[in-house]
């Protein structure tokens, strides 16, 4: 039996699943975690991303942070490249971080979904609210993965 496909989910209820699944989570500096959601799909919006890649964006921490099972993606009325891209900025548990660059090059749109979640967790007024180990960690593991991604030291549109 073949599947019958179905119209992928508007992007508010992309939206509006992503806040549910991450309802009372934070971020390091204490943030709700929507607002990184929110930051990212506005970042991809901004940098000319089409509505699979920002409905991605929505979505792009929801199974790694284990908020949304696998299944769950694959059974989602979201199209197969929106489902594409969140698989690959997925970041596996050990996986080596030539890997996962390696998974999101060869993945088309997910790029610019990476690209735009790196922008804001590199985002200096987020960063600064941190301790200084924690900001030295993750400015250099978010440098390491723009070099490996080949992005540079170019922060976006919004200058971040």
């Amino acid at each position: 039996m073949t599947e019958t496909p179905r119209t992928p989910l508007p992007l508010a209820e992309v939206e509006a699943v992503a806040r549910a699944a991450h309802a009372g989570r934070t971020d390091k500096a204490g943030r709700p975690y929507a607002e990184h959601l929110r930051a990212v799909a506005e970042g991809v919006a901004a940098r000319g991303g089409d509505e699979a890649q920002i409905a991605a964006a929505w979505l792009h921490d929801a199974v790694e942070d284990g908020v949304l099972c696998e299944r769950w993606l694959r059974e989602a009325a979201l199209s197969r490249r929106t489902k594409d891209i969140v698989l690959a900025v997925t970041r596996r548990a050990g996986e080596p971080p030539e890997a996962y660059a390696a998974r999101i090059l060869a993945t088309p749109g997910a790029l610019l979904v990476k690209e735009a979640d790196l922008a804001h967790n590199a985002d200096p007024a987020r960063l600064a609210v941190l301790d200084g180990a924690t900001r030295t960690r993750l400015t250099e593991k978010y440098a390491r993965m723009r070099a490996l991604l080949g992005l540079g030291d170019v922060r976006g549109p919004e200058g971040v």
